[in-house]
Order: structure tokens, then sequence, then C-alpha cells
């Protein structure tokens, strides 16, 4: 990569593609790098609904209940006041069904 822009534009390119693709933890993952660099909004909701999704693949047995952690550190890297919500279902979803996050 040759500039900042460049890097800039294949992580929005890694987001939105991982996110279509439903390869929603690589998604969270570049929108959380987006969201530190810029806050665009745009990012916010990325993030936001690539978590849920893959709080969702969690549920269905499909992704690895050990990657709830990570999620959950992904969302608390923000100053959106939602995320508190959000963090507390999926906490509260981990006690119920005794998935460690702390």
């Amino acid at each position: 990569m040759e500039t900042s822009g460049e890097s800039f534009s294949l992580l929005q390119l890694i987001a939105n593609d991982c996110y279509k693709m439903g390869q929603f933890y690589y998604a969270a993952k570049a929108f959380d790098v987006l969201e530190r660099l810029d806050p665009n909004p745009d990012y916010w909701e990325g993030k936001r609904w690539a978590c849920v999704g893959v709080f969702q693949q969690i549920i269905a047995g499909h992704e690895p209940r050990e990657t709830l952690r990570d999620i959950l550190q992904i969302l608390r890297n923000t100053g959106n006041p939602q995320v508190e919500y959000i963090i507390r279902v999926m906490k509260k979803w981990a006690k119920d069904n005794r998935v460690p996050v702390s």
C-alpha cells in the first residue's frame, strides 16, 4: 500500500464485503478499526450489526462461543450509548448459557 488513503479504502472493502458474505466477525473487526480512525456513524452501524450477526451465529452454533468475548471487547471500543444495552443482552445470554466472558 502506498498511501494511508489506499489502506483505508481497502479496510472499507474488507468490512463491507465480509459483512455481505456473512463473515460478521471479520466485518466487526474491520468496522471497529474504521470507527476508531473516523467517527462516521456508518461505521458504528456496520460494527453494531456485524456484532449482532456474530452473536446470532454463536447462538446458532456456527461460531465458537469463545468469540463472544472478542465481540464484547469490540463493542466496548465505542462511545455510542446504545452499546450498553447490546452488551447487557449478550452478557445475560452468556450467563444463562454458562459462557465465560469476563
